[in-house]
C-alpha cells in the first residue's frame, strides 16, 4: 500500500499479539503486506498463527489482495529486531500509561523519523503516551480499531498535543487504502467516540435491567432486532433525517425535540453493584443456553460477513441518475 508523497507502506510491525494485535496482523497480511509481530507472552507465536489461520477463510471471502499470504508473517521476540525496517508500527500493548510511555520513548529512539507509530489504545490519550518522546513525537498517533479489526472497518484516528497534521493525513490515507472507514477526532476525549457511544447505551441497558423493566434477553432482542438493524446501515443522525419523512431532519427536530429532551431527563445512571452484576450475568447465561463462546463468535462473524458483503456490493454499484 502506498501513500502519496511518501514511501510505500509494505512492512508492518505488530507490538502485542493479543486479540487486537492478532486481528490486525491478519488484516495486514490479507492486504498483501509483510508483518513482523513481537510479544513477550509465552506461546504468543503459536496463538498468533492459530488466530490468523482461523481468520483466513473470512478474509478470503471478503477478498484477498494480490500477494496476500500467511507465510508473510514473521515472529520475533526481540523488539529492536522486530521493528527494524518497519514502515509502520501498530502497537497493541497493555492499557497502562507507564508501560506505553516507556515503550514509545524506546520506539522513538529506534525508528527513523518517517515511520508512523500508531496505538490501538482505547482509553489512553496520545498526549500522555507521546509525552516522553524526545525526538519525533509528531509521528505518534492513535489508530484505534473496533473489535475484531480484521472484520470491522472502523478506525478512530486521534492526534496528541504533539502529533503533526502530516501524520494524521498519512495515517488516514494508509488505513483508508486497506479498506478501513476512518473517523478523525478533533479533540482527545476518554474512550474516543465509538466506545463512548457504547457506554452511553450500556448505561441505559443496565438501568432498565436493574429496574426490572425488561429482561437481559429482551433488551438484547430490542436492540438487535430494532435500532441495531438500522445502525448497521446508517448512523444515528442520518436516520434522524429519514425519521423526519419528507421534511427531513428539520421536521424531525421540530416534531421530536420536546419528547426527546423529556426522555433524556429520565434516563438512568445505574451503579454496577454486585447485585446488578449478578442479574446481568444470570440473564446472559440464560440467554446463551448451551452455546459456547466459539459458537457465538461464529454466529456473529457469519452475519457480519454477510452485512459487509452487502454493503460492499451496494457501495460498488453504479448509482442511478435521475432524468432531468
Amino acid at each position: 500500500m502506498t501513500m502519496s508523497d511518501n514511501k510505500p507502506i509494505q512492512k508492518i510491525a505488530i507490538i502485542g499479539t493479543g486479540v487486537i494485535g492478532a486481528s490486525w496482523a491478519a488484516q495486514f497480511l490479507a492486504k498483501g503486506m509483510d508483518v513482523v509481530a513481537t510479544d513477550v507472552a509465552p506461546d504468543a507465536e503459536v496463538s498468533l498463527r492459530r488466530f490468523v489461520k482461523a481468520a483466513w477463510p473470512a478474509l478470503k471471502r471478503l477478498g484477498l489482495a494480490p500477494g496476500a499470504s500467511q507465510s508473510r508473517l514473521a515472529f520475533c521476540p526481540d523488539l529492536r529486531t522486530a521493528v527494524t525496517g518497519a514502515d509502520l508500527v501498530q502497537e497493541n500493548g497493555p492499557e497502562r500509561i507507564d508501560f506505553k510511555k516507556k515503550l514509545y520513548r524506546e520506539l522513538d529512539e529506534l525508528l527513523p523519523a518517517d515511520v508512523i507509530i500508531a496505538s490501538s489504545s482505547s482509553g489512553l490519550t496520545m498526549s500522555e503516551i507521546q509525552s516522553d518522546c524526545r525526538l519525533h513525537p509528531e509521528r505518534c498517533v492513535i489508530g484505534h480499531p473496533f473489535n475484531p479489526p480484521h472484520l470491522i472497518p472502523l478506525v478512530e484516528i486521534v492526534g496528541g498535543a504533539k502529533t503533526s497534521e502530516e501524520t494524521i493525513r498519512r495515517a488516514t490515507e494508509f488505513y483508508t487504502s486497506i479498506g478501513k472507514q476512518t473517523v478523525r477526532l478533533n479533540k482527545e476525549v476518554p474512550g474516543h467516540v465509538a466506545n463512548r457511544l457504547q457506554a452511553a447505551l450500556a448505561r441505559e441497558v443496565y438501568y432498565l435491567v436493574d429496574e426490572g423493566v425488561v429482561s437481559v434477553a429482551d433488551v438484547d432482542t430490542a436492540l438487535s432486532w430494532g435500532p441495531g438493524l438500522r445502525w448497521g446501515i446508517m448512523g444515528n443522525v442520518m436516520l434522524n433525517h429519514l425519521g423526519g419523512g419528507a421534511g427531513g431532519i428539520e421536521h424531525m427536530l421540530q416534531q421530536f425535540t420536546g419528547p426527546l429532551m423529556a426522555w433524556w431527563k429520565v434516563l438512568g445512571s445505574p451503579t454496577l453493584t454486585p447485585e446488578l452484576q449478578k442479574k446481568l450475568i444470570d440473564g446472559v447465561h440464560a440467554e446463551v443456553g448451551s452455546r459456547t463462546i466459539e459458537e457465538l463468535e461464529a454466529e456473529r462473524d457469519e452475519i457480519l460477513l454477510g452485512l459487509l458483503e452487502l454493503r460492499t456490493r451496494r457501495a460498488d454499484a453504479p448509482r442511478e441518475v435521475a432524468a432531468e
